[in-house]
């Protein structure tokens, strides 16, 4: 049997580390991986460790944070303390040691193993970690879901009816290429009718949860929602005149939300239920006062047609939100 060894940072995890990986797997009958971290590494080292994990669960995929020379400048008995790490990683005898970075030969020779050399010079996969830490937009192709899933940053439409939420995420999906998420109580709505009870709102919440997380895999850098759990909460207060504890316990927050603010005039579609002047207000103060409970970022969309949607580009932007 044939075991292999490999070591990383994998800060982040990219497609130069799976074809490092890969390849000694493929050549390597048993792998282990070593996954390094030190305490204030911009990505935490146990989500990098899950990462490899996830990917590999075939490999023997072992962490290592204990801080510790990276360098063999830094300290005099570096190679002494990295072999006694890989030993304690590995401690039957290796036959192969995998690396993209020429240290691979000096640890391969310490702990009596075969060097194997895997596009050390990165022709095959032109990325680095520091690249992708400082551009993971420009990098994307690169990364693998997980990682895709660490820098994916969403954009909720949030407020009351009748405001052009789905419009405006339908035009921001478009330009973004990317996908968008639907008002999951809409289509409830459409299928059972607008008698919304408790347990309506829970199976609600439920359904609009478990469709946007197998959604997320497929969206881009920026992911569109039209609206989130927090809004299914307003519909309850405006409803029952209470909160649902089970939302309230749900902390997936976005990274903005869009208000589209109540300059449309009220259109009924038949799942609309507060078309009133007075009624729309109280149910975009609710609707705020969600958001404000629970620290979101917000802004302001007004305008009509393109004038909105250049709205919620500035509001994008300004958020730092584009690449």
């Amino acid at each position: 049997m044939t075991t292999g060894f490999l070591l990383g940072k994998f800060l982040p995890l990219h497609a130069g580390h799976q074809l490092l990986i890969e390849t000694a797997r493929a050549m390597a009958d048993r792998l282990t991986i070593l996954v390094c971290w030190l305490p204030d590494d911009p990505i935490p080292g146990e989500k990098r460790l899950a990462w490899v994990r996830d990917l590999y669960p075939d490999c023997e995929v072992i962490g290592h944070g204990a801080v510790v020379p990276q360098e063999p400048g830094e300290h005099p008995d570096f190679w002494a303390i990295w072999t006694d790490i890989v030993r304690a990683a590995h401690p039957a005898p290796i036959d192969l040691v995998f690396a993209s970075e020429p240290y691979g030969e000096e640890l391969a020779a310490r702990v009596g193993a075969r060097f194997v050399p895997v596009d050390i010079d990165r022709t095959a996969i032109p990325v680095s970690g520091t690249t992708v830490r400082n551009a993971p937009v420009a990098e994307w192709r690169w990364l693998a879901e997980p990682v895709r899933a660490h820098y994916r940053r969403r954009i909720v439409l949030h407020g009351p009816e009748s405001v052009g939420k789905s419009t405006l995420g339908t035009r921001l999906a478009r330009h973004f290429d990317t996908v968008l998420m639907p008002e999951y109580g809409r289509t409830y709505c459409e299928a059972f009718g607008t008698a919304l009870d408790a347990d309506d709102l829970l199976r609600i919440f439920a359904g609009h949860v478990a469709m946007d997380a197998a959604l997320r895999r497929h969206a881009g850098p920026l992911m569109i929602a039209d609206t989130d759990p927090l809004m299914t909460q307003a519909w309850a207060i405006m409803l029952l005149g209470a909160r649902l504890p089970a939302i309230d316990a749900w902390d997936d927050l976005a990274d903005i939300y869009l208000v589209p603010a109540l300059d449309l005039p009220w259109r009924d579609d038949g799942t609309r239920l507060f078309g009133s002047d007075l009624a729309r207000r109280q149910f975009m103060d609710a609707a705020i006062a969600e958001l404000d409970r629970r620290g979101a970022r917000w802004a302001w969309v007004e305008g009509a047609g393109e004038a909105r949607v250049q709205s919620a580009l500035a509001a994008i932007q300004a958020a730092g939100l584009t690449a």
